[in-house]
């Protein structure tokens, strides 16, 4: 019999290497890849067209898409994990500005609903007190998921950020980094405020995990099972994790981000109810650590 054929989008992460180059295989499946540049260029499609069997997705993606009844399933095989306070910029010849300073200021954001974003925004108000209804969102980007109304300002479709950031156009961008020395960092010391953050929290901030479709999931578990203990040697097999080991595999390794990220989701009103952690995954992926 022939072996199953999954359409899959993965980006090109060192831990996914050998998946996508197939020296690691599975004896029940091959993956057909497609290739997106940004990866996140293939969530529209995965969420709105289930256009593959297999798919990264952002957490707050998938929470949006969960939330609005999308047959997808949750693969808790971290793809991007990384501390965020990097993640935001201001114009280094204007006056000074920190995180508590943003209420009433311009700020850009590729989409209001990235990951990126959701998290920045949860620290901002929770670590920072910021009010983010007082901030004029700027976004460049619709939500991948149509049933979310975004009431942001959008901007001029012929502008960029990082040019409108430089022009006085936006006060800070999240979601962004430079080499351009006439832009700073929000956070004074991002790498200072991260360890901070996580001593206080324990938390990971992963951005990307997997997804499969509900019919993939239903139809042949033992092929979910299977694609996910792929990915998880093929992690094993990159490099030894680091501490705190920002790709986490299995359930309760990604409950706090996942239990964090949904608070965060709820606050900003970017899901319309909350979400257990553990319907997030089905009789199968629930099990997998």
């Amino acid at each position: 019999m022939d072996k199953l054929r999954l359409r899959a989008v993965l980006g090109n992460h060192p831990h996914v290497a050998t998946v996508k180059t197939g020296e690691l295989r599975s004896e029940l499946f091959d993956l057909d890849f497609t290739e997106y540049t940004p990866t996140n260029a293939a969530f529209k499609p995965m969420v709105r067209e289930l256009a593959f069997d297999v798919c990264e997705m952002a957490i707050v993606t998938y929470l949006m898409a969960k939330a609005h009844g999308k047959p997808l399933v949750l693969l808790p095989a971290a793809m991007v994990g990384r501390f965020q306070h990097g993640y935001a910029l201001y114009h280094a010849d204007r006056d000074p500005l920190a995180p508590q300073d943003l209420e009433g200021k311009r700020v850009g954001i590729r989409s209001f609903t990235t990951t990126t974003g959701a998290w920045m925004r949860g620290i901002l108000a929770n670590d920072h007190g910021v009010n983010l209804d007082r901030i004029d969102w700027v976004t460049f980007e619709d939500p991948h998921v149509t049933e979310y109304v975004d009431r942001t300002e959008r901007a001029p479709k012929d502008k960029t950020i990082i040019q409108m950031l430089k022009d006085g156009e936006l006060d800070a961008v999240l979601g962004e980094t430079s080499s351009d020395p006439a832009l700073k960092p929000l956070f004074a010391d991002p790498v200072s405020a991260a360890a901070r953050w996580y001593q206080r929290h324990g938390v990971v901030p992963v951005n990307h995990l997997v997804v499969v479709t509900g019919q993939l999931a239903a139809s042949r578990p033992d092929v979910v099972r299977g694609l996910y203990d792929l990915l998880k040697r093929g992690k094993a097999e990159a490099a030894p994790a680091g501490t705190p080991d920002l790709l986490p595999f299995g359930v309760e390794a990604n409950r706090k981000p996942l239990e964090l990220m949904i608070d965060y989701c709820v606050q900003q009103a970017l899901i319309p109810h909350r979400i257990a952690v553990d319907a997030l995954f089905d009789d199968t992926t629930r099990d997998l650590n």
